[in-house]
């Protein structure tokens, strides 16, 4: 064993479903404004303009079931979307070859502190304020791609205290998955263990202490998520 300083973080990991083995997450990837009734609510032209993606840190990631309001903000969002976990990766992966990386799929939440997000854009600063804080990515267990298939399409929503906020298919996603894959690999190496978080449909919304959030994507386990 090494001889570490200071105590080792715990490695953070994804449960997968009908197994008691687990998946080791090393990056978090994830796209923004991917469908495009969502970037007219942000207030942006939807047109298929190159992608870009921001990062959570691995450790953001979390299977309590339970998302703690965070403290310094007054406006947290919740963001639905499907997480593709992969199994191998590399350096300028093509289209044709990207879905052969996929290990499977889950469901998560981009929660986000908006109000500390908005503040950062102004200032012309990153978002990691905004995005990447504790317990910032609830997501369920893994599912295996062998048991689903390639996820192009289907209903993914969010209901909050029961109410539908929002709806769209996978199949609405302006860059799809593969093109999401060959598009970072040409900027990082990929590798097993790093997740895409692929984009939220419109109905983002404010979450308030005492809401229960339940997440559905078509073929995969749904995510029930408690605002504590």
């Amino acid at each position: 064993m090494p001889d570490y300083v200071i105590s080792a973080p715990k490695p953070a990991t994804l449960p997968v479903q009908g197994t008691d083995a687990l998946f080791p997450v090393r990056r978090v990837y994830c796209i923004g404004r991917n469908y495009a009734d969502h970037a007219i609510e942000m207030g942006h032209d939807p047109d298929r303009e190159p992608p870009f993606f921001f990062q959570k840190n691995p450790d953001n990631v979390d299977t309590s079931g339970e998302f703690p309001y965070p403290e310094h903000s007054k406006d947290v969002h919740y963001e639905i979307e499907l997480i593709v976990a992969l199994k191998s990766g590399g350096r300028d992966i093509s289209i044709e070859d990207a879905m052969n990386h996929v290990y499977g799929y889950g469901i998560g939440l981009d929660m986000t502190r908006r109000d500390l997000q908005g503040e950062a854009k102004k200032m012309g600063r990153p978002w990691e304020v905004g995005k990447a804080f504790e317990r910032s990515a609830p997501m369920t267990a893994l599912t295996p791609i062998e048991k689903t298939g390639a996820l192009d399409e289907g209903e993914i929503t969010l209901d909050v205290n029961g109410e539908r906020r929002q709806t769209g298919d996978l199949n609405q996603m302006i860059w799809k998955v593969a093109e999401q894959i060959s598009y970072l690999s040409r900027y990082y190496e990929l590798q097993a263990g790093d997740l895409i978080m692929t984009g939220t449909p419109a109905g983002v919304n404010a979450v308030q202490r005492g809401d229960t959030l339940k997440g559905a994507v078509a073929g995969l386990e749904p995510l029930e998520v408690s605002v504590v």
